[in-house]
């Protein structure tokens, strides 16, 4: 898959939907930053209703960007080492996002190679912090539009479905029992651990625009 079979970017009303539908949704969609690309494998998904999302505190200047209109990059630093990327969504005014957890590289493999400083495909974005390295995704793109800036969302080229299962969220201590993380069925892409059993496939349907309704 080139950069040339990537689908229309995903405007600001599809990342309007409940957060939960928009994480299973994004499976199988593409991130695209610079030459480099990846399709989505694996999501989390974060509320502010619940106690693992950042958003939980309220408004603070961290997490502004949270609360903003849907379709803006949240990024942040994890540990002091790992730029995190997120897709924000529900309507402005609510705190949730959709944490990517992995990607399968479809572009730039070799300028992810060099930046991640080794050669196996499989482990170049398998986990948040991996690939935002891999892409080169900084702090800097932190509030920017997925549909129009340097790094975009896009819908998948392939006009099939992918199978997704849903899981415990992972590297948390709160709301641990929410199975708000979705995987890519079968994809030797997703991140650690991939033991846990997960429910039965269910098939995403390609992403669809949401209205965004007038507040």
């Amino acid at each position: 898959m080139s950069r040339r079979g990537l689908g229309p970017p995903i405007e600001a009303g599809f990342f309007a939907a409940p957060v939960t539908e928009v994480a299973r949704a994004l499976v199988g969609c593409v991130v695209a930053h610079g030459e480099t690309a990846g399709v989505i494998v694996e999501t989390e998904a974060y509320h502010d209703s619940e106690p693992a999302c950042h958003a939980y505190v309220g408004l603070t200047p961290r997490t502004r960007t949270l609360f903003g209109p849907p379709g803006l990059a949240y990024v942040y630093r994890s540990y002091g080492i790992h730029a995190l990327l997120n897709a924000v969504a529900e309507p402005e005014g609510i705190g949730a996002a959709v944490l990517i957890r992995a990607l399968e590289p479809i572009s730039g493999v070799e300028a992810m190679q060099r930046r991640r400083g080794l050669a196996r495909v499989e482990a170049l974005c398998s986990g948040p912090g991996k690939l935002t390295q891999a892409l080169g995704v900084g702090l800097e793109l932190n509030g920017s539009d997925l549909a129009s800036g340097s790094l975009r969302f896009h819908s998948p080229s392939r006009s099939a479905g992918v199978p997704v299962v849903s899981a415990r969220r992972v590297g948390i201590t709160k709301a641990t029992e929410l199975r708000w993380r979705f995987c890519a069925a079968g994809s030797r892409f997703v991140s650690s651990p991939r033991s846990e059993p997960a429910r039965r496939p269910r098939r995403a349907a390609p992403p669809q625009v949401v209205p965004v309704r007038a507040g």
